[in-house]
């Protein structure tokens, strides 16, 4: 499998892996940030400006590693089309960022209702995504504890949001996950209708609910948008929809990926 060096080719290899590495660490990093933020923002009900500024740039610093990783992806696979445009690049991060912040939001409301519940919930999903990353049999890295390691933090990042980590096609599986989104969103929704909480007056709850629903169906809306009319496969018979994982190449690159 060796094959002559390419300097060129080498460069963006690398310049891939550095950016799965920033995906995860913004993942890791953001998430949890995130819903303390969100948490701190609903319980006072109020906020300032720097507040709020915070809770912009942590979406759409968490939105925009996934599509950061994903123009670094498609540049380091010859197979595959570039993701080029200001049109489906901003598809795809409103795409993020909109889902993102409804379940965000979603599991803040949890946690006001029985913190309990909503750690059971998100450990439950974080199994359910590691258990995914074992199915898939990821090859990332050399060493199998480095590829536990990196499976258990794939299995994190499907917790928030929808991971490729094939580089397969996952038309079924993706339509899978957001359907769990969406039934996990609503019954959310109805659990605080039937059992509000205190801290949350009527007209309050109600702009959140709101709130909730629009950013979850404007997510799907440019998720469709985006397959629909910007990927750069669309065109193709068999689409391999490597959105955010990286697909496995013909060389042995990746096995080194967090090695070195």
């Amino acid at each position: 499998m060796e094959e002559q060096i390419d300097p060129h080719k080498e460069v963006i290899d690398r310049m891939t892996d550095l950016s799965m590495l920033r995906l995860f660490e913004t993942y890791l990093e953001g998430c949890p940030q995130l819903v303390l933020q969100l948490y701190t923002f609903l319980e006072h009900g109020q906020a300032n400006f720097s507040q709020y500024a915070a809770i912009t740039v942590s979406c759409c610093a968490i939105s925009w590693s996934t599509v950061d990783y994903q123009v670094a992806l498609r540049k380091s696979l010859p197979d595959k089309n570039l993701l080029n445009g200001f049109c489906p690049k901003f598809t795809y991060l409103f795409y993020k960022l909109f889902t993102l912040l409804s379940w965000m939001l979603s599991v803040v409301l949890l946690l006001f209702l029985n913190v309990k519940i909503a750690l059971f919930l998100l450990l439950f999903l974080w199994f359910l995504g590691i258990l995914w990353a074992f199915k898939k049999q990821t090859q990332f890295c050399a060493s199998i504890s480095m590829e536990l390691l990196y499976r258990v933090v794939v299995g994190f990042i499907l917790t928030f949001t929808f991971f490729n980590i094939k580089g397969q096609n996952t038309k079924c599986p993706m339509f899978c996950y957001y359907i769990v989104r969406v039934l996990a969103t609503v019954g959310i929704l109805v659990v605080f209708w039937i059992s509000p909480v205190s801290i949350f007056n009527s007209d309050y709850f109600m702009s959140i609910s709101i709130a909730v629903a629009l950013t979850l169906v404007l997510g799907i809306i440019f998720l469709i948008v985006y397959y629909g009319t910007f990927h750069p496969d669309r065109n193709e018979e068999t689409i391999p929809d490597e959105i955010d994982g990286k697909a496995v190449q013909r060389d042995c690159r990746m096995k080194y990926f967090l090695m070195e």
